[in-house]
């Protein structure tokens, strides 16, 4: 039977399992990471673009993670509730969420990209764009052509998770590395051969977008498990309802990252104005493009965090629905062991090679002030970096045992609570370093939250209850 499909997913060995998922997402999480990252590094490389072509992605790349937080929320709430319902055999309920999921990520992009278009120079403003005039209008022409291609961006995001929710993690995988290999290959032709500026960085990004946006309506029409048919499409508001809650989490980790940036970009506006090297001219976008390049580092090591535990989603789901706590249990020991391993490795990268991360990016071509601000913010920016693994490891996981409540508590605890906060406060203080320990603050007092709900959840999940765990929480 069809619904029957997934039934190894309770059977086969959880390490085998979390091999065959999480690989395949975290290649699709760090190969959608490159397109931002790729970007910025060839217009590094740029020495007509440089440090205010590096400013300039910083002050968008926000923007285009706003995209990827309503993408995100639809496709890994999908993809639990899916999960959810094939573990109790409801394959009606999953079709409807592919379905309506469909619906609302196209609607949800082709809104956003109104909003975008109409609303820009504010936006560019508010996410601090104008730290000098040069990075203004490169931030303006990249901005214009990324957000012609957000309803591809968002389409292709959203499908990736649904994707792996039908049993095909290599194609999720493949769609999204077809789209960055084409953004990598244009980049330097459009930049170096063309000269085309922020706008061949942009079109190369959105070409790759679209290829991948293609590749995820062939797969949605041509689904091995959940084959949605044309009612499933009708919006039905419960569903929407769960699909969203279940993918709530995803959402805030990544809208809640905006909010932090905002408050960070225009922190390092404000204080590097008082800063008597970066209060002058030539040098203000510096300390923007350097966080932006720190970031960009940090998000190579959380697709990969993210790809594990996100890749965990179907098993978490369907073994929960199935009442096999203790499989659940062992998945979690070993995703938590192996996310702390990964930050273990982060840590010492930072610490002690930032001088070569840097010089990827162009630091060749930028005064010494821009490699001494970037060595001091990689040091201390991330050195926390083990806590922040075993964080996101923790949100992620909740979410997909269906604890929404506590998953999007601890998330916004973490991002908005102390993350803004402490980025918003510390500069008072420490003036452009405020900036920097924002980050490890915010880390450390989360992981305190955090050990708490681990110890909680694992105590929780120490009986196996084949057959007969009502997992109350969700109503599929």
């Amino acid at each position: 039977m069809e619904q029957m499909s997934n039934q190894f997913l309770g059977e086969e060995k959880i390490r085998t399992l979390m091999r065959k998922y999480s690989i395949p997402c975290i290649i699709s999480l760090l190969v959608g990471a490159l397109y931002n990252i790729v970007d910025q590094i060839f217009i590094a490389n740029a020495t007509y673009l440089g440090s205010y072509g590096n400013a300039a992605n910083t002050v968008v790349f926000p923007l285009t993670v706003i995209a990827l937080a309503i993408a995100v929320m639809i496709g890994d709430g999908c993809c639990a509730f899916v999960s959810l319902s094939l573990g109790m055999k409801r394959v009606g309920k999953a079709k409807k969420s592919v379905g309506n999921s469909v619906v609302m990520v196209i609607a949800g992009s082709l809104l956003l990209c109104a909003l975008y278009l109409i609303f820009s120079s504010q936006i560019i403003a508010m996410f601090g764009g104008t730290v000098n005039a040069e990075t203004f209008r490169h931030s303006k022409e990249y901005f214009f052509y990324i957000t012609l291609g957000i309803p591809f961006y968002m389409f292709g995001q959203a499908m990736n998770p649904i994707i792996r929710a039908d049993g095909s993690p290599k194609f999720a995988m493949a769609s999204t590395l077809a789209g960055a290999l084409i953004n990598i290959i244009l980049d330097p032709i459009f930049i170096f051969v063309f000269k085309w500026g922020m706008m061949g960085a942009a079109v190369a990004t959105v070409i790759g977008q679209i290829a991948t946006a293609a590749l995820a309506v062939w797969y949605i029409t041509n689904m091995k498990i959940v084959r949605p048919e044309k009612s499933d499409f009708a919006l039905e508001t419960e569903v929407c309802k769960r699909t969203l809650i279940l993918g709530v989490t995803s959402f805030l980790s990544q809208i809640s990252l905006v909010a932090a940036m905002a408050a960070i970009n225009n922190m390092i506006r404000k204080y590097g104005a008082m800063d008597p090297v970066f209060m002058q001219e030539q040098f203000a976008q510096i300390p923007m493009a350097v966080v932006g390049i720190v970031m960009k580092f940090f998000q190579i090591v959380i697709s990969i965090v993210v790809g594990m535990a996100a890749g965990c989603i179907p098993i978490v789901g369907y073994n929960m629905g199935a009442g096999l706590k203790g499989r659940v249990r062992e998945l979690f020991m070993v995703l938590l062991t192996a996310e702390a391993l990964v930050g273990a490795l982060a840590l010492v990268i930072v610490e002690f090679f930032p001088g070569q991360l840097i010089s990827i990016f162009g630091a060749a071509n930028e005064s010494s002030y821009y490699t001494e601000f970037a060595l001091r913010a990689f040091r201390i920016y991330l050195c926390m970096m083990i806590f922040a693994c075993i964080n996101k490891a923790c949100f992620i996981f909740l979410q997909a045992m269906g604890k929404a409540v506590e998953s999007t508590l601890l998330s916004m605890v973490r991002e908005i609570v102390f993350g803004v906060g402490f980025a918003l406060l510390l500069p008072r203080f420490f003036g452009l370093n405020g900036v920097l320990y924002s980050m490890p603050l915010s880390d450390i007092l989360t992981f305190a939250i955090a050990l708490l709900l681990i110890i909680s959840t694992y105590r929780e999940l120490s009986t196996d209850t084949r057959g007969s765990y009502a997992f109350s929480s969700f109503q599929a």
